[in-house]
């Protein structure tokens, strides 16, 4: 009866998550026209901030319960899905999606790297305090750089008549401002119920909480990114898309993760459960990458191919789980 109970929860708190990203991701949309910021470097910062609150407050939590490795295992799994079944979905409702901008570019090369660099640091077992501020350096330097020259963030939009000052009046940015508190109410609240059935399942399933977080949690934590992303296709905002994940990868990989380990240092002696998710986690990693830069387009058959990564990874850990 107590697992039921705890995958009710689960399953209402993934609710959650989604509901709230739904709720802010428009006036998301609005505050950056406000800003006057490019579509990729509001997504890649506001957007997907938001959008890893999940990841934040898992991380926050799970560092002070002393299980820090489910941060760790939800942040690699959420990741794989990032750069696989995310991406994929959102290039092929659009058909294909153009990385041509320079910031776009560099953006997409520093989630790529900082995405996999934690598991290189994780190969003695500990991701230490020392790692963790190595982590949050590199997110803080890239984003000095980003707001360094402002080419890099800056850009004038155009507006229908009428429509600019409806979206971008000061009345409308507060406004705004409280419907993405409120969304972000609604994730910090799903996050805990997860934090908490994801602990209880893997104490009654007896399966390690890492693995939790690999498998389950990180698909319930990619929900708020993955239907901004979903949304943005249908709206034609490939830049939108691609700041989004790429800004979620990012944060998650460097600053929220380097914030765990210098809160509590990640201890994963028994990396076995791992090994499948980091040959995944760097193949999709390396796949988008060379996507992205070549002929600096992704397209639809290179979409599908992300999304079969995605589904043979799943298949593959579940295999794996019957035979042990």
């Amino acid at each position: 009866m107590n697992i039921i109970f705890q995958i009710i929860i689960f399953g209402f708190s993934c609710v959650g998550l989604f509901l709230g990203g739904k709720f802010m991701s428009n006036s998301a949309i609005r505050i950056s026209k406000f800003l006057g910021w490019k579509e990729f470097v509001v997504s890649f910062f506001l957007i997907s901030f938001i959008a890893s609150l999940p990841e934040i407050s898992i991380g926050i939590t799970a560092a002070l319960k002393g299980i820090p490795e489910l941060s760790f295992g939800n942040i690699i799994g959420s990741n794989i899905i990032h750069f696989t079944l995310a991406i994929g979905l959102s290039v092929l409702m659009l058909g294909g999606v153009t990385t041509n901008s320079r910031t776009v570019q560099i953006g997409s090369t520093f989630a790529a790297v900082v995405g996999v660099f934690p598991l290189f640091m994780l190969w003695d077992g500990v991701v230490g305090r020392i790692d963790g501020v190595i982590l949050m350096l590199s997110f803080i330097v890239y984003t000095v750089w980003i707001f360094s020259k402002k080419e890099h963030f800056t850009k004038v939009y155009k507006f229908k008549k009428g429509i600019k000052e409806i979206s971008t009046g000061v009345g409308s940015f507060f406004k705004d401002i409280i419907f993405l508190a409120i969304g972000s109410i609604f994730i910090l609240l799903s996050a805990q119920g997860i934090v908490v059935s994801a602990s209880d399942l893997a104490g009654a399933l007896n399966v390690p909480v890492g693995l939790i977080g690999l498998l389950i949690v990180g698909i319930g934590t990619a929900l708020p990114e993955s239907y901004f992303s979903a949304m943005s296709a249908t709206k034609n905002q490939s830049w939108m898309i691609l700041g989004n994940l790429m800004g979620c990868v990012a944060i998650t990989a460097s600053f929220v993760l380097g914030m765990v380990a210098v809160i509590h240092p990640i201890v994963i002696q028994d990396q076995s459960p791992y090994i499948l998710a980091r040959i995944f986690l760097i193949l999709s990693a390396l796949l988008f990458l060379f996507f992205s830069k070549n002929d600096k387009k992704i397209s639809r058959r290179e979409a599908i191919i992300l999304i079969l990564i995605y589904v043979v990874y799943l298949l593959a850990e579940i295999f794996i789980r019957q035979k042990l």
